[in-house]
């Protein structure tokens, strides 16, 4: 089965003309797979303050290849560092994957699986400024139901 991707809506809630484009396709009966932003930590944004858990806020999150992730923070303050989960583990940001550190930072989830951050500032990740994303695979109400027979 064939799905479309589209990303609908904008961060005001606003629907997207690609969006409205798949909505009124005909390949709209193959599935459509949605692509959502999430701004971590939510309104708190990436922080070390206490005031966000982390651990908890992945856990709510059902997160699937496509979306994206949005860290916003104070740049003279913060960073984040995509790191490996022993990196994660031992809040070693010192051989990153990644480095990120405009204040606004998007990361697109490319692929199934673990995805670890941490602030790079010292003592910030031993502070909870940390989280395990875990990517999984999309359930769709849209596709058929396996045979039972």
């Amino acid at each position: 089965m064939n799905k479309i991707k589209v990303q609908c809506g904008d961060f005001q809630g606003n629907i997207t003309l690609p969006c409205y484009e798949a909505f009124k396709s005909p390949d709209l009966s193959r599935g459509v797979s949605m692509a959502a932003v999430y701004q971590v930590g939510d309104s708190s944004g990436w922080t070390s303050m206490g005031q966000v858990d982390y651990k908890e806020w992945a856990a709510s999150k059902n997160l699937h290849v496509g979306d994206t992730l949005v860290f916003n923070y104070n740049s003279q303050f913060h960073n984040v560092k995509q790191v490996t989960q022993h990196g994660f583990e031992a809040c070693n940001a010192t051989s990153p994957v990644a480095t990120y550190t405009n204040g606004y930072d998007t990361v697109t989830l490319e692929k199934l699986g673990h995805f670890y951050f941490i602030c790079g500032y010292p003592g910030h990740c031993q502070a909870g400024q940390q989280i395990d994303i875990l990517v999984s695979s999309p359930t769709s109400s849209l596709s058929p139901s396996p045979s039972t027979d």
